[in-house]
């Protein structure tokens, strides 16, 4: 028995078509996210008001004693950061006052942090072992996976090759079987676009031998 993958809006759960235009929304801060950024997909049309919504705002680190002396990071509309000058303009202020560079960040360090055992990051190229969680994330939902390292500008993962042309780790979805153990195939799984692929393990077929 197939299966068939249905993607649906984020925001309606209207249905989305292939040929649909599709906006990928990153959220990266809001008082209900817990473990980080997330992924919204959904027409243009259900969030074109997003931009006629967008606020000048003010966003500013405070340093004082409180917290340990961590600074803490605070969001606030412009006019009422600028309601706190009160002797010169703020614009004027912010024109005179002394620069500060901003922190380095370790980009090696960001992608270390990167859990590609989640379908988040399953499938993106990286050093080192690929998990054998990450490959059954692969196996289980690879059209899922594919779609978004397109969306990504990624290599895609051909689940016929298990060797993927980017010179780093990626997920096993075949392998090469022992001699004289036959081959199995995978349970087919339907893709977006209706293709059917077999996961699992595929035949090897070796060259006869030239005559001397």
């Amino acid at each position: 028995m197939g299966r068939k993958t249905v993607y649906v809006s984020d925001f309606t759960g209207a249905v989305l078509q292939p040929d649909d235009e599709v906006v990928r929304i990153v959220v990266l801060e809001h008082p209900d996210l817990v473990a980080g950024p997330v992924r919204l997909e959904a027409r243009p049309a259900e969030v074109e008001s997003i931009d006629d919504a967008a606020l000048d705002v003010a966003v500013v680190e405070i340093h004082d004693q409180h917290d340990g002396g961590e600074p803490r990071r605070v969001v606030l509309t412009a006019s009422e950061f600028d309601a706190l000058a009160t002797d010169v303009p703020m614009a004027q202020l912010l024109r005179t006052a002394e620069r500060v560079k901003p922190a380095k960040t370790s980009r090696r360090a960001a992608t270390d942090r990167l859990d590609y055992a989640t379908l988040e990051h399953a499938g993106k190229p990286h050093r080192g072992k690929t998990t054998d969680e990450e490959a059954r994330l692969v196996r289980e939902h690879l059209d899922e996976i594919n779609k978004r390292l397109a969306d990504e500008g990624l290599r895609q993962i051909d689940p016929t090759n298990p060797s993927t042309p980017t010179g780093t780790a990626s997920p096993s979805v075949s392998s090469r079987p022992e001699p004289g153990v036959p081959s199995r195939r995978g349970p087919a799984i339907a893709t977006r676009r209706g293709v059917s692929v077999r996961l699992g393990i595929l035949p090897v077929v070796r060259a006869a031998p030239r005559p001397s």
